[in-house]
């Protein structure tokens, strides 16, 4: 155990480091993000005058969202640096070394997690910057932060489980928008859930972006009901590990296969 962890640890450095020679990557994720914040913020900030809205402010109700659409949409790319690993022979090289098996995952998924959270930071300061505001702000804001690693995380894993076993870039891409767009409209980031068709009611209520979304929204409502906000982050930590198994399954079917 403490060896999976020391090694896991490295693993996050190592990530961490490959991320940081990529500045313009960085800058893309971070003002990705900002500019939809802004966008949609002005284009539906009207909406919250519709009967049954439930807000009385759209850019309070837009950022949780756009907090957990990105963190994501940066889980669901995180395969691409394994389909790189795999291109330039560096999986197969710790596979023959002493690294831990499970820590090559759990690296990633850390880094992942820590990106998430540096990620969440800056659009919600964005966010008040242009005009929301959290009155019981705090304990909220954790728990908004806390759902976007917990959506992360399983994702990240799903996108990892993919590259192992497509190794191509292209199919894990059309994988990526296959389900990751679907998921994010079938969802409460941009419209108020009675608002939308009733069928679409029907599957967000299965929905893990949706889960999210919810569980960061009601913690940072004047009244949140906390009960509300567990279920929900109940529901994407069991999802969180039925991805890791997922991911460790692909895994070792690509060491028997290498």
């Amino acid at each position: 155990m403490t060896t999976t962890i020391t090694h896991s640890w490295y693993m996050m450095q190592r990530q961490l480091r490959n991320l940081a020679r990529q500045p313009a990557y960085i800058a893309f994720t971070i003002v990705s993000p900002a500019i939809y914040l802004l966008l949609f913020g002005a284009l539906f900030k009207k909406v919250v005058d519709l009967p049954g809205f439930g807000a009385d402010s759209y850019i309070n109700f837009l950022t949780p969202g756009i907090v957990v659409m990105s963190a994501l949409y940066s889980a669901g790319w995180s395969g691409m640096g394994v389909i790189q690993d795999l291109d330039r022979g560096v999986l197969d090289r710790f596979l023959v070394s002493p690294a831990s098996r499970s820590a090559l995952i759990i690296g990633r998924l850390t880094q992942m997690a820590v990106v998430t959270i540096i990620q969440s930071v800056i659009i919600i300061g964005l966010g008040l910057l242009v005009g929301a505001r959290f009155p019981d702000g705090g304990i909220g804001l954790l728990a908004l932060v806390l759902s976007a690693v917990l959506l992360a995380a399983p994702f990240g894993a799903l996108s990892c489980a993919a590259a192992l076993m497509a190794r191509k870039e292209e199919s894990v891409i059309a994988a990526v928008n296959f389900v990751l767009l679907p998921l994010t409209f079938l969802s409460s980031v941009f419209m108020s859930e009675t608002l939308m068709p009733h069928w679409m009611q029907k599957v967000a209520l299965f929905n893990p972006v949706n889960w999210s979304v919810q569980a960061g929204r009601e913690a940072l409502s004047s009244n949140a009901d906390w009960s509300v906000v567990c279920t929900h982050l109940g529901y994407l930590v069991i999802f969180a590990l039925v991805c890791a198994w997922l991911a460790t399954q692909a895994f070792r079917s690509y060491q028997r296969s290498a």
